[in-house]
């Protein structure tokens, strides 16, 4: 049995490679061989998003509060509230953040293939992200 105690693991600002606007990375977990599965809680402030990006396994998005966005490619945006439950499956390309006025916080769940979890791409626009 492992327990990490709540603060035994440092925030990180989101790297602006990956994000717009401000975010907080809180790690919770990472994989035990042979799992596979990481967790993160993932803090948006108003406006913050992703960039467009996909996971070779999938991710799964617990929502836990605020007001989110989410959205895949070609398709609208949907907004997410506490207790909702996202899925993206492997290779979908999506985004995912605050609302333009409300501070959004999730925990991200996503497995490594090869050592890998995420193929990050292009900034969502401010026009995409309908601001």
């Amino acid at each position: 049995m492992e327990i990490r105690k709540n603060g035994s693991q440092a925030s990180v600002s989101g790297p602006a490679d990956w994000f717009t606007g401000q975010t907080r990375i809180d790690p919770l977990f990472d994989p035990h061989d042979p799992a596979r599965a990481a967790g993160a809680s993932v803090t948006f402030e108003p406006g913050a998003r992703t960039a467009w990006h996909t996971h070779p396994l999938g991710q799964t998005l617990i929502v836990t509060s605020g007001v989110g966005r989410v959205q895949v490619w070609g398709g609208e945006i949907q907004e997410i509230r506490p207790g909702d439950v996202v899925w993206f499956p492997p290779g979908e390309k999506h985004w995912h953040g605050a609302s333009p006025t409300t501070a959004m916080t999730h925990i991200a769940i996503q497995e490594a293939q090869d050592g890998k979890v995420v193929e990050w791409m292009e900034h969502v626009t401010d026009e995409q992200y309908g601001a």
